[in-house]
């Protein structure tokens, strides 16, 4: 059997893609009872080259993700007006440049990056939002906190309620995790419902809000947003298959 040739990408076709995703995603909300408009899309743009920057800004797009740092510096001047999110893993020694050129951060995954980044950021002058990522899948692949550390830290005074009490310039606005490849939605469901109650408890022990859950990518965002989802990272079912 021949494989299924890949479109050539243009800003229609990213724009059509866009369009049929969001129908689809505010559909999987209003299913489960949630604000149809309670998400944003980042368009993870790894392994893309400047090129299709380009196509998804004339098509609409304006908040973009790069899991690294040292490719999303060749990108962002092409889009600098656009909001660029960290979502790949960040290594303490590039904590620098991700503070001048990420918006958001989303892969927060241990305190002493969490103070690293702080830290730089009032140097830089600079206020980014960052996500806390915990590792509920439990893979070794992945980063994040270990859920069962995190959740008790969630149970008594510790050093994660000491470390966010004496942040300076990072804003932590919620959590993050990355969801098992191929689970069943029900599998998807409960691990994203589990980050949100995670979420909920924090917010409740510090007494202050945390609006964010950053979670889902193509193959679940319909299962992330019906669990509350407020940031929801695409990459394939924009751009199609990251080349070779």
């Amino acid at each position: 059997m021949q494989p299924i040739e890949e479109p050539k990408l243009t800003a229609g076709l990213i724009a059509e893609r866009y369009a049929g995703l969001m129908t689809r995603l505010r559909t999987a909300a209003e299913q489960a009872g949630r604000d149809p408009s309670g998400f944003r899309l980042v368009a993870v743009t790894k392994g893309f080259d400047a090129s299709v920057i380009r196509l998804a800004r004339e098509a609409g797009l304006d908040r973009f993700g790069e899991n690294r740092v040292q490719e999303a510096a060749a990108k962002v001047p092409v889009a600098p007006d656009a909001e660029w999110h960290l979502v790949g893993r960040l290594q303490a020694n590039k904590v620098r440049p991700a503070v001048r050129l990420f918006a958001v951060i989303h892969s927060v995954d241990s305190l002493g990056l969490l103070r690293r980044l702080d830290r730089i950021a009032a140097e830089e002058g600079r206020r980014p939002i960052a996500l806390l990522q915990v590792n509920l899948s439990h893979e070794s692949t992945k980063g994040g906190f270990d859920p069962a550390w995190f959740a008790a830290e969630l149970r008594g005074p510790g050093q994660l309620l000491a470390t966010l009490a004496d942040l300076r310039a990072a804003h932590v606005t919620g959590l993050m995790t990355i969801g098992v490849a191929g689970a069943p939605v029900g599998e998807a469901r409960r691990l994203f419902g589990r980050l949100r109650d995670l979420r909920d408890e924090l917010a409740q022990r510090i007494d202050h809000a945390l609006p964010d859950l950053s979670m889902g990518m193509s193959g679940d965002a319909e299962a992330a947003v019906a669990e509350g989802a407020t940031l929801v990272r695409i990459g394939t079912a924009l751009f199609g298959p990251r080349p070779a």
